[in-house]
């Protein structure tokens, strides 16, 4: 008696435990409840999957030979930067060819002492040419590779860093061949900025102006955003070598800016966003949002020493090719702080804030695939599978009360409670529901089922042997029972083998399978077994089955 009791406990703790972690998956009823009652309940439940919700699914490509550009263009100017460091005069420092590097001196006279520095310090290069006052250096290939391999990386967790300060549920990140990464986003409401939050490549660059020749060229003071390319095309003889023309967007009352401002850049950057430490926004001395940034102590110091050497000039403030803003250095300017102020929205500023703290793409990145998923589409698939889902656990229920009768009740009440402890235990586990995952559920219904018709034929052998009920009942129990753990295990280390190998939806499914099995074991050897007990006191003569 006091097992059965035991057990009747504990399937009514597991019940009353499954209805309380399901609250939150029911937003009508988590809603309703009292504002002194919602603190005690758990804050998620199940969330719906891309195919469910809507939402976005891209595959993009990371420009690995972009990123071995950027990676040799930076070596150029820290060779540069060692080198005046140890007192050579430096005429040219430039990435030539792909990954090759020419180093112009002011003279040939410490050629070999300058290919010594580089040696020691740069063991990736290797030196390919020493002409007159030139040297030149070829990135190893193997550090190629390495370079290319490390931008995938890089690429993958910065986008991860990005989207879950987005606040985006359940995103699915992951890498798809050499260079390819594919991302879903459920449930997101605003796809553009979304897209444009993921691939900017955040690529931060504080660029003096070229205010020698700057005020030959006659640049008009605005133009046109449309055209900008033509602009450059117009004056690209006329722009001296290591300059560039960069553009400000002007503000516009109409919303998106409609003209910009040129500037005339020197390409080299002064200082790059890698030495950021945090970034923030902020509000400016007229209400405006700002995003303040700081650096770390090297940035700040570099940044000190910019400041200082360039007072009465201006630096232009430099994202992904877009000028923010160009301020006249007024003093030096140390404690490693700045602000960056635009023509920003609040969300735009805080966006800028997002991928600066979460770092810069290592290089630009192409969308393969684009798809948008509506949400009409999500809920026409919850819909059907919910209705699949009605039909095939009516049918069954039906079945087994046609066939086993009162005992083909019990197994139907066995199903819901494995319905209830499944779905309690998918929103305990903040699990994410897909179409693959509804399937899941239909199939535990099915395998609920088949271990309850194994237990009842077991125990119709044993009734027509002669056996007493109580007896009957157990020995059908026992007899089924190894047939039924080994059914269940084997398709256990499937579904274990689908989540482990398996990507997105396919998880999904195998989740519920693994969850629904586990479950499914429960009520059918102790949810039933305590119902057929607890009739076996009163000494039943009859068993409907």
């Amino acid at each position: 008696m006091k097992k059965v009791r035991t057990r009747l406990l504990l399937v009514l703790g597991l019940t009353l435990l499954s209805v309380y972690l399901s609250i939150p998956s029911w937003p009508g009823l988590h809603d309703s409840l009292p504002e002194g009652l919602k603190w005690v309940v758990p804050p998620r439940g199940v969330s719906l999957g891309l195919d469910l919700q809507g939402g976005i699914h891209m595959v993009m490509e990371v420009e690995e030979d972009r990123a071995v550009e950027i990676a040799v263009d930076r070596s150029a100017r820290a060779m540069k930067d060692l080198l005046v460091d140890k007192g050579i005069e430096v005429t040219k420092a430039a990435r030539q060819e792909g990954v090759k590097i020419a180093i112009e001196l002011g003279g040939s006279d410490k050629l070999d002492e300058a290919a010594n520095f580089i040696r020691e310090s740069f063991s990736s290069y290797a030196q390919v040419s020493k002409e007159g006052n030139t040297l030149v250096y070829e990135l190893d290939s193997d550090d190629i590779d390495r370079i290319k391999n490390g931008a995938i990386n890089q690429a993958l967790e910065t986008i991860r860093n990005r989207i879950d300060q987005f606040g985006v549920t359940e995103p699915l990140l992951q890498r798809q061949g050499r260079t390819q990464i594919v991302i879903q986003l459920p449930g997101v409401k605003d796809p553009a900025r979304a897209k444009a939050l993921i691939q900017d490549t955040a690529l931060l660059e504080f660029k003096m102006l070229d205010e020698v020749n700057f005020p030959k060229l006659a640049l008009p003071s605005q133009v046109a955003r449309s055209e900008e390319e033509a602009l450059r095309e117009k004056f690209s003889s006329q722009v001296p070598e290591g300059s560039e023309i960069l553009f400000e967007p002007l503000k516009s009352d109409a919303g998106q800016p409609q003209y910009s401002r040129p500037y005339l850049v020197y390409k080299t950057a002064a200082l790059t966003g890698d030495v950021l430490q945090d970034a923030r926004v902020t509000i400016g001395d007229f209400s405006e949002p700002q995003v303040s940034v700081t650096f770390d102590s090297n940035g700040a110091e570099e940044f000190g020493n910019i400041t200082t050497a360039n007072v009465g000039k201006f630096m232009a403030i430099v994202l992904d090719g877009t000028v923010y803003s160009a301020p006249r250095i007024n003093e030096p300017i140390r404690g490693g702080r700045a602000q960056i102020t635009g023509n920003f929205t609040t969300n735009e500023a805080n966006d800028l804030a997002i991928v600066l703290r979460a770092g810069a793409l290592p290089a630009p990145m192409k969308i393969l695939q684009d798809l948008t998923v509506g949400p009409s589409l999500g809920q026409d698939s919850i819909e059907k599978g919910l209705k699949t889902t009605m039909i095939a656990g009516f049918v069954v229920l039906i079945f087994m009360v046609v066939y086993y009768r009162m005992s083909g009740m019990v197994a139907n009440a066995a199903v819901a409670l494995n319905l209830i402890c499944l779905f309690g235990a998918l929103s305990g586990l903040n699990a994410t529901l897909t179409l693959p995952g509804i399937a899941g559920i239909i199939l535990t219904i099915g395998m609920g089922v088949d271990s309850n018709v194994l237990i009842f034929e077991r125990i119709r052998e044993e009734l027509r042997q002669g056996r007493p009920i109580r007896l009957a009942v157990d020995a059908g129990y026992d007899k089924a029972f190894l047939t039924i753990v080994d059914s269940h295990v084997t398709t256990l280390i499937t579904g274990f083998a689908l989540f482990v190998f398996g990507s997105g939806p396919i998880k999904g499914f195998a989740v519920t399978l693994c969850l629904g099995i586990g479950i499914n074991l429960f009520t059918a050897f102790i949810g039933t077994k305590v119902v057929f007990d607890l009739v076996n006191r009163r000494k039943l003569e009859y068993l409907s089955i």
